[in-house]
């Protein structure tokens, strides 16, 4: 194995983490900015108000895009498992 096989692999991982988790975190950073400026403009300081709606928001999320998050690791692991023959020896 090279040292550019497992750069590259390393940086597939990092892409393939950050696509997978990119529905929860973009749902989060919606529903925690229209939470501010709810509380911004009535001036409710309550620290649960912002975060109950987010964890509903992700497990929401989570339940949509599961099988799609699924699909993209099981993906990646086929193609991780299938390449990785090639390289070792």
């Amino acid at each position: 194995m090279s040292a550019d096989f497992v750069i590259g692999l390393a940086s597939e991982a990092v892409y393939t983490v950050l696509k997978a988790s990119a529905p929860m975190l973009v749902l989060a950073l919606v529903v925690g900015l229209l939470i501010s400026i709810f509380q911004a403009t009535t001036q409710i300081q309550e620290q649960t108000l912002a975060f109950v709606p987010k964890i509903v928001a992700v497990f929401i999320a989570i339940i949509v895009f599961g099988p799609w998050i699924l699909n993209t690791v099981v993906d990646f692991t086929y193609r991780l498992l299938n390449n990785l023959h090639n390289y070792i020896g």
